[in-house]
């Protein structure tokens, strides 16, 4: 992963691109903070259907266990 700061990033734009679409991940940067991702659009859409995910995980019976009270407070704050 490259970064590179947007002030930097204005002047090498094209550059960058090439880079982001050669497979290269570009984040931009203002000072030390993460800002911005260049990454390459997809050309091609995947289309969702329902019941895709079908048998590829298995939610235990401990998600549909009730959350602790101490929990369910944090919640209602």
């Amino acid at each position: 992963m490259a970064t590179v700061l947007v002030q930097t990033a204005a002047s090498e734009l094209p550059r960058l691109i090439a880079r982001a679409l050669a497979g290269e991940e570009i984040v931009l940067t203002d000072g030390p903070t993460p800002v911005v991702r260049l990454v390459p659009v997809s050309g091609q859409r995947v289309r969702r259907a329902p019941g895709s995910m079908k048998g590829r995980f298995e939610v235990g019976a401990v998600f549909f266990e009730p959350l602790p009270e101490d929990e369910l407070a944090a919640w209602e704050r």
